[in-house]
């Protein structure tokens, strides 16, 4: 196969540019000694923040924020503690795993390429970087579930288009995370961002009946979905795929025409995925997988859909390799299964660094105080209209970079800005719109973000064994970018034509809130 990322003849401006950027981040460090050295910045720079002295009030509480002394008694005790709790409990890592063992039995047994041979020939080669960015970006609506699913059905689909696969994976990554906050449907991310605008509204004004629904959001993110689809399959089209050079795939990864037995397979599988379907939909419709008053968005069909896509994928897996012949005894399963974690060692040893490095960075603060100061920086500005908007969005997403969870963001910018942005006449609906435009795009490119390494150790496993951070990084950053902008002025449009961003709600404060 080949391993060059750069076979072009004549560079323009942007590949030499994004080339010094591939080049610099190449020069990281492995990720497990990248976190070690991050543990040991945070740890320095939080014990020079606590001898200064340096404090902030969080606005979400009122209480005094002060930065945690690692070299300390205190940070001791937490260290011992905490070592083991801050591995176990590092949330992406039995998420990669579960979903691993779901998919890699679907994989293993031949049903995810069969399912590509016969489904590959109705998609033109052309639109599979638009369909890919799609999917990623409708995702959202099982959380961070798409940043594992996506990416390795991304790279075999890029496969049976002739297309290098790594350019795949991009591709997937970016819809699941640059376009996180985008969807057709209502997602648990509307329901959390707007459960701490409301008690933004509740703490700035506690007599008032005031609050913004669920939906507040809703058309312009209806919209975005198409927007953010088009511009990462345009950009993945157009500036990341001619930096990779021709893959050349070993044979069992070329598509041909399904066997007889595959057709078999396909036909169990089939079956087996609408009993279950079936299963589920009367589930919801009956009351035990249905939320409060029969919702989706809450249900425990929602909250509860990483095991229900694990047992999806390994029952669809398992009835295919049985009925392809794939699979003649129940070790054939286990094997699979083992043969799928056997590429997962380096995750899981990044998982144990960076739980580390997470763990002290919340204890210590300072993803707080720098989210504070942010804020305050802003506050202080004196800006109002269209550069308030982007300076707000751009705050965002500097403190998006080192600080990614986007509702603990929000959790410490919504007291500030709610009240703000209502004291200018501006709906709470419209500034929680303004903080997901900042919040979503560079979440593709933060080597802070869990899941890109994830999606390295992946592409060094089956298709690039050297390939490293610095390639991902350099790829993924023109999407980033290039819709931020492009984002962003579909926003100010939006705005200046007076559009509503939701059901009832556009960007002015109904009048008498006040």
């Amino acid at each position: 196969m080949s391993e060059n990322t750069n076979t072009a003849t004549k560079q323009t401006w942007l590949d030499k540019a994004l080339t010094v950027v591939e080049n610099v981040c190449n020069k990281l460090p492995d990720p497990v000694i990248l976190f070690c050295w991050l543990f040991l910045f945070t740890a320095i720079i939080g014990t020079i923040a606590t001898v200064a002295g340096v404090s902030l009030i969080n606005p979400a509480s009122g209480e005094t924020v002060v930065s945690q002394n690692f070299f300390s008694a205190d940070g001791l005790d937490w260290f011992l503690n905490n070592m083991v709790k801050n591995f176990t409990g590092f949330a992406p890592l039995g998420l990669v795993i579960t979903m691993t063992l779901g998919i890699g039995l679907c994989e293993e047994s031949g049903l995810i390429m069969s399912l590509l041979k016969g489904c590959l020939s109705d998609v033109p080669p052309a639109l599979i970087p638009y369909l890919i960015a799609f999917v990623g970006t409708i995702g959202n609506i099982a959380s961070d579930t798409a940043n594992i699913i996506v990416p390795p059905l991304a790279a075999l689909l890029y496969i049976g288009a002739g297309k290098h696969p790594v350019v795949g994976m991009i591709c997937g990554y970016a819809g699941a995370n640059a376009g996180f906050t985008a969807n057709l449907m209502v997602a648990g991310t509307d329901s959390l961002l707007q459960g701490l605008t409301n008690d933004a509204i509740k703490g700035f004004l506690p007599d008032t009946t005031f609050q913004v629904d669920v939906t507040c959001n809703w058309f312009f993110m209806i919209a975005s979905t198409f927007l953010c689809s088009i511009v990462i399959g345009f950009v993945c089209t157009k500036v990341v795929e001619p930096r990779f050079g021709k893959y050349e795939g070993s044979d069992d990864e070329k598509l041909e025409k399904l066997s007889g037995e595959e057709s078999k397979g396909l036909r169990w599988a089939g079956i087996t995925a609408v009993i279950y379907i079936i299963l589920l939909v009367i589930g919801f419709f009956t009351g035990p997988l249905a939320g409060e008053n029969g919702a989706f968005v809450g249900s425990p069909l929602l909250k509860g859909l990483i095991p229900i896509l694990f047992v999806f994928f390994a029952l669809c897996g398992i009835m295919f390799g049985f009925g392809s012949g794939k699979f003649t005894k129940s070790g054939d399963i286990s094997k699979a299964m083992n043969k799928q974690m056997a590429a997962m060692g380096s995750y899981v040893s990044f998982c144990f660094f960076c739980g580390q490095f997470q763990g002290l960075f919340n204890w210590t603060k300072l993803g707080t105080l720098l989210a504070i100061g942010g804020a305050d920086l802003l506050q202080s500005a004196g800006f109002t209209g269209v550069p308030l908007f982007i300076c707000f969005i751009l705050v965002v997403t500097c403190v998006n970079i080192f600080m990614s969870s986007g509702s603990a963001k929000w959790a410490i910018f919504a007291p500030i800005f709610v009240p703000m942005f209502m004291l200018l006449g501006y709906h709470p609906g419209f500034t929680q719109l303004l903080y997901r435009l900042g919040d979503s795009p560079t979440n593709a490119v933060t080597p802070m973000g869990p899941y890109i390494w994830m999606v390295l150790a992946t592409a060094q496993a089956k298709y690039m064994k050297d390939i490293k951070i610095g390639t991902l990084i350099s790829n993924l950053l023109p999407i980033a970018v290039i819709l931020e902008v492009i984002w962003v002025i579909f926003f100010i449009i939006w705005y200046l034509i007076g559009l509503p961003i939701g059901p009832g709600v556009g960007s002015a404060l109904p009048v008498g809130i006040l």
